[in-house]
């Protein structure tokens, strides 16, 4: 059995789909349809079922992609192996993090990444938490932080950070940043008109369970999935938000926006570390997870 084309497979059957599959790969996607043929071929027996939203293991299939995992898992601890022979960890890592915390996280880690593993590479991508889930339960990703995330039998879940969600408005023109605005309550907050983002987005899900709890009611503006474009809605007047300060203090230009405590009660969203448990983690990526909890410490997260 050729390795690289089980590496095919496998990723096809992850992906579901032969296009996304041939570019997360750079391959040519008629070469890499011939290369999973040959394999169909080599074990007489058909592994993908294809159909036009795209391709899904067959019984046999999901067998071989379990055991395939092992294998490509074992072949990376292998080099990582003889990596550390050389004395330094290789291996690709692929990270995602939710975009209020990529906007602090992601210069400082792919820093400290490079002077502590010069040999490996390591690939991060902003997005939604429910996307990053998925992603990570399929294997697109290694590395996860999750706002909120709920017990699972396919994820090692540990905790990671706290943060403040706050209430930001436009600054009024000639408003002096100081002294800052005062906090305002949470019923009070549900009441103005809110920027925020759809379900099942965690950070929406988690405001909205904490207003009906006391006894309120979102007044939803607009429904916008994205932190940036948040932001330029709310400096351009069309309502208010409800973020974590990390996503102002790291915003285009913070000083746009006024920034209120919410209290009664006090919004937090906790995050956490998380990896799949249906794949052991290799040598680099246990050592990009001490990376992640050592910088965050640093860039006090």
């Amino acid at each position: 059995m050729d390795l690289k084309q089980l590496e095919y497979f496998v990723r096809v059957a992850e992906l579901g789909s032969f296009t996304r599959a041939s570019i997360a790969l750079d391959i040519a996607q008629p070469a890499l349809s011939r290369q999973v043929r040959l394999l169909e071929v080599e074990l007489s027996l058909t592994l993908l079922t294809r159909n036009g939203r795209g391709a899904l293991p067959t019984e046999a299939g999901k067998l071989l992609l379990a055991h395939g995992r092992g294998i490509l898992h074992q072949m990376a601890r292998a080099r990582e192996e003889l990596g550390r022979v050389r004395g330094s960890l290789a291996g690709r890592v692929a990270v995602g993090i939710p975009t209020s915390l990529a906007r602090v996280l992601t210069v400082p880690l792919t820093r400290a990444f490079r002077a502590q593993m010069p040999d490996a590479t390591i690939s991060i991508s902003e997005g939604l938490t429910a996307g990053i889930q998925d992603s990570l339960i399929n294997g697109r990703l290694d590395i996860a932080i999750l706002y909120n995330a709920q017990p699972n039998s396919d994820l090692e879940i540990e905790p990671f950070t706290e943060e403040d969600l706050v209430l930001v408005q436009a600054r009024p023109p000639g408003l002096e940043e100081d002294p800052p605005p005062g906090p305002i309550s949470l019923l009070a907050a549900a009441q103005l008109p809110l920027v925020i983002p759809s379900r099942p987005n965690a950070i929406r899900m988690h405001v909205e369970s904490e207003i009906v709890n006391a006894g309120g009611r979102l007044n939803i503006a607009l429904e916008i999935d994205g932190v940036a474009a948040i932001l330029d809605l709310v400096a351009d007047g069309a309502g208010c938000a409800v973020l974590s300060r990390n996503a102002v203090a790291n915003s285009v230009k913070p000083s746009a926006f006024c920034v209120r405590a919410i209290k009664d009660p006090v919004l937090k969203i906790k995050s956490a570390l998380v990896t799949s448990a249906l794949r052991p983690t290799t040598l680099t990526q246990q050592a990009t997870l001490v990376l992640i909890r050592e910088t965050s410490k640093k860039i006090g997260l």
